[in-house]
């Protein structure tokens, strides 16, 4: 985790500041330039996840989000 973070902070992606609360931790926040990725990186995806929801109609998605519900719901159990 470390690494990761010290990479983003290297591309100045993030920036982590000592935890008022809790010395022995870092609070890590994302920078302007972090930020605008994120907003520039979701649009996309909006707007796929859109695309490929188009031809079900309500229920549909209703029922397709259900089942991966319980599809993930079993991943998260230790095998």
């Amino acid at each position: 985790m470390t690494n990761q973070l010290d990479r983003l902070e290297k591309a100045g992606l993030i920036a982590r500041r000592p935890n008022p609360d809790d010395r022995r931790s870092m609070l890590v926040t994302l920078t302007e330039e972090g930020l605008d990725l994120v907003n520039d990186t979701i649009a996309p995806h909006v707007d796929n996840e859109a695309r490929a929801l188009s031809p079900l109609n309500q229920e549909e998605q209703r029922t397709l989000n259900a089942l991966l519900t319980k599809l993930m719901s079993g991943l998260d159990t230790d095998v």
